[in-house]
């Protein structure tokens, strides 16, 4: 009787052995067999916030509660962090902890590790070139789109088409290939943002190179708003762009002004066909905000990248069976912090908990109170300023003062409590460091106090940051895990905790498609 019953419990621990190490365990990165019994991802839509982790997506949800009025400290959710599955992702590439948008992007997109400024090349000779997600799914017969805020051969939408041992290689040499040249000969159907490279000159040649390529290409939005299945593959630019060939940050585009939305709708028209489509939607502004430590700037990219991802779940409800909706993070930018160690807390109250008044509350709301990104700041304040008052030494603070009141809500008037006198003396610097003016504070502070950046544009959005109660640690990447979410068919397959490497075979195994 024993030996039956011993017999039985070693027959049970086989059983479940082999559940969770074959059936349930962690899908390995050659094992791209569909996970459950559901039919094929047709419609994948691939959405990418660069420089997002939870601290971005969180900032904009406090955002949006501050202005519904919640007081009681609620969340207003975004549209994709209610999607079903979620999953928390590695970010570090072959040789750092800390990715660029090059090798991260490469994770994703053919599912291997290289070093940073490298896109879909071998790290170990910098040449044998990655297949990515998209080339495997134009051979499967979907078409192709790829849309991006920043310019169309930076790093994340280069990740998808291009192949480099160098991501600042746009406009290639006699021995290598550029990236843009390298886009136009992609042949995929559909690319739109903003300009294909920074250089105003030769964007208009590499026009004229993706016309000769049989591309339609629109640069205005009447042309764009024209566009049909009819017009074969098309590349759609921004009519105007703000730095380095990119769209306008939201908070400073006009209406006028084509948007992300925009981009991502005519895509979903053009793209629909029976064989399905791979689409790569990429929010490139939220990791230059971050960058530049401007959460105002930050929020409005992340709400406008929400919105775009309402126009892929009106897609999902006509096609629920054949849509899946994958949007993710590449890396963190900035260090963002969701809570400042400066920030003054509630006054104890009868009922309410002392520590309120130390540093546990935040004040969102004052995030509404910015007009301009500080590259809009630098372009219609600081440098018009500079221009109009050449004297160095004749410009005054005093005479921007309605300029910062009116672009970031700090009022610096005398007798105002609207910054302290520590964030005054911090202003005061900063502008004496953008307008060229002697200081005589050390200078081996500066890295950290403005990095590269315009010392009062930096210095202002920091300032109204910390009032809301936001913080900064770096004015890079840093090596914080990434979230993951996912709606549609297979979507349970983007749950867990795993390399970003992992996107791509998880994408391969959705839409059934073989990879090496």
């Amino acid at each position: 009787m024993k030996k039956r019953i011993l017999f039985v419990f070693i027959a049970l621990a086989f059983v479940f052995q082999s559940l969770f190490a074959g059936g349930l365990r962690e899908k390995s990165a050659n094992d791209t067999g569909i996970v459950t019994g559901k039919g094929q991802a047709k419609y994948v839509f691939l959405f990418v916030a660069d420089g997002m982790a939870a601290s971005q997506f969180s900032a904009a949800e406090y955002y949006l509660a501050s202005k519904d009025s919640i007081t009681n400290y609620g969340i207003t959710r975004l549209n994709f962090t209610q999607f079903p599955a979620a999953g928390i992702s590695n970010t570090h590439d072959y040789g750092s902890l800390i990715t660029d948008s090059a090798s991260a992007g490469t994770a994703f997109a053919s599912g291997k590790k290289t070093l940073s400024s490298m896109i879909n090349v071998d790290p170990k000779d910098g040449k044998s070139p990655y297949k990515t997600i998209a080339e495997y799914a134009r051979e499967a017969g979907m078409k192709i789109g790829i849309v991006s805020t920043v310019t169309l051969t930076h790093a994340t939408p280069a990740s998808f088409y291009g192949k480099t041992n160098n991501r600042n290689n746009t406009d290639g040499t006699p021995e290598v290939v550029g990236l843009a040249k390298q886009l136009v000969e992609s042949g995929f159907d559909y690319y739109g943002g903003g300009w294909i490279v920074g250089n105003s000159a030769n964007n208009d040649k590499y026009v004229e190179d993706a016309k000769q390529s049989g591309y339609t290409v629109t640069r205005t939005p009447a042309a764009f708003n024209g566009l049909t299945k009819t017009s074969g593959k098309v590349i759609a630019l921004a009519e105007r762009v703000q730095d380095s060939g990119a769209m306008h940050y939201e908070i400073d585009r006009k209406p006028t002004d084509l948007s992300i939305v925009d981009f991502t709708k005519k895509g979903i028209e053009l793209l629909e066909n029976p064989k399905g489509f791979f689409f790569m939607v990429e929010s490139g502004k939220i990791d230059w905000a971050g960058h530049a430590n401007d959460a105002g700037a930050l929020i409005h990219d992340m709400l406008i990248f929400d919105k775009a991802i309402e126009e892929a779940l009106a897609f999902q409800k006509r096609y629920p069976k054949e849509t899946l909706i994958v949007v993710i993070g590449d890396h963190e930018t900035g260090g963002m912090g969701v809570g400042w160690a400066g920030t003054a807390g509630i006054p104890a109250q009868p009922g309410v908990s002392a520590n309120l008044g130390m540093g546990y509350s935040m004040y969102f709301e004052k995030i509404s109170r910015q007009t301009r990104s500080y590259v809009a700041f630098d372009d219609e304040v600081i440098n018009p300023y500079k221009a109009r008052v050449g004297n160095v030494s004749q410009r005054k603070i005093e005479d921007l003062y309605a300029d910062i009141l009116q672009s970031f809500g700090i009022d610096l008037r005398p007798g105002s409590l609207n910054v302290s006198e520590f964030q005054k003396n911090q202003i005061e610097i900063a502008f004496k460091r953008s307008m060229e003016q002697p200081v005589t504070e050390p200078q081996e502070g500066w890295r950290v106090f403005h990095s590269s950046y315009e010392p009062l544009s930096v210095k202002l959005t920091q300032i109204l940051n910390q009032t809301a109660g936001i913080g900064w640690t770096s004015y890079s990447h840093t090596a914080t895990p990434v979230a993951t979410f996912a709606t549609g068919v297979h979507q349970e397959i983007f749950s867990g905790y795993y390399d970003n490497t992992q996107i791509f075979f998880k994408l391969a195994s959705a839409m059934n498609i073989k990879v090496d």
